[in-house]
């Protein structure tokens, strides 16, 4: 026998069932994605099937093991509660309740495997877009896998590969703060769509950054030079940085991206290209 109980998180109300010691998840009473709204916004995308959980470890994990089962191109798992997220290096976060969009794409380029470094600042892309379109927010881009309000992340992107028996695909994940609180930021230098002004939904921002990232992909995987469009976006380019590596830091200017998506850095030795690492922006003085 198990209880049923209802439970105020973050202004939404969510129903729990109780088993024991073990709470499960059932469903919110309030959606915080609405998918008919979100289903009849992607008609005419490559967006299909779309699936909205109402919790998961990690977007990125369930598509990749649905990639390895065969599931096809342009399926999308969306969640508002990720319990495990995954970023660079391991990383890994949970998120309250109905806060941050967590959501998850998986395709099958058709582009050469040496221009994938691309799809992280291909997402990127999309997100700055879409976030722009839902809220008008003017979010920008850090090299390779953050956006940016001013100097404070509004989201980060972990793109992976996924060798299968029959192809290969690539999963394309990103984590959107949209209704996080102050007091709810991970670190001070996070910044959510709510802080920020905003009363965009969930379901359109969701819905803006998939039809962004429909535009670009279809562009990228077509062969076509995004290079020019995402140096318009990024402000790490012509920044003095600090590009933290595994063996050590390097500092320089960034000049720009190399087709490869590499980060081109003009050191006091010269210029470097950075296909991965962490990367501060310096401020004068640094």
């Amino acid at each position: 026998m198990g209880a049923t109980i209802a439970i105020s998180l973050g202004g939404w109300t969510r129903v729990f069932r109780v088993f024991g010691h073990l709470v499960f998840y059932d469903r919110a009473v309030t959606p915080f994605l609405d998918r008919q709204a979100l289903l009849d916004d992607l008609v005419g995308t490559r967006w299909s099937p779309i699936d909205l959980v109402a919790a998961t470890g990690s977007t990125n994990a369930d598509v990749a093991a649905r990639a390895r089962a065969g599931a096809p191109d342009g399926l999308v798992e969306i969640t508002g509660w990720q319990q495990a997220g995954r970023g660079r290096f391991t990383r890994v976060w949970e998120t309250p309740p109905d806060t941050c969009v967590a959501m998850s794409a998986l395709v099958r380029p058709t582009a050469p495997l040496a221009a994938w470094g691309w799809l992280s600042l291909v997402v990127g892309m999309a997100v700055a877009d879409g976030l722009r379109a839902a809220s008008g927010l003017d979010a920008r881009l850090k090299w390779p896998n953050d956006v940016l309000i001013g100097e404070r992340k509004i989201c980060g992107i972990l793109s992976e590969a996924v060798m299968t028996d029959a192809d290969r695909a690539a999963v394309l994940g990103m984590g959107i703060n949209v209704a996080l609180a102050e007091e709810q930021l991970p670190v001070p230098t996070a910044t959510s769509v709510r802080i920020e002004g905003s009363d965009a939904s969930a379901t359109a921002v969701a819905g803006g950054v998939l039809k962004a990232l429909d535009h670009w992909y279809r562009r990228w995987d077509a062969g076509e030079s995004l290079t020019d469009a995402y140096l318009a976006r990024c402000s790490t380019i012509g920044r003095r940085v600090r590009v933290q590596l595994a063996e050590g830091a390097v500092e320089g200017e960034a000049v720009s991206v190399e087709a490869s998506g590499s980060l081109i850095v003009a050191t006091a030795s010269g210029r470097q290209a950075f296909s991965a690492g962490d990367v501060v922006h310096l401020r004068p003085g640094d």
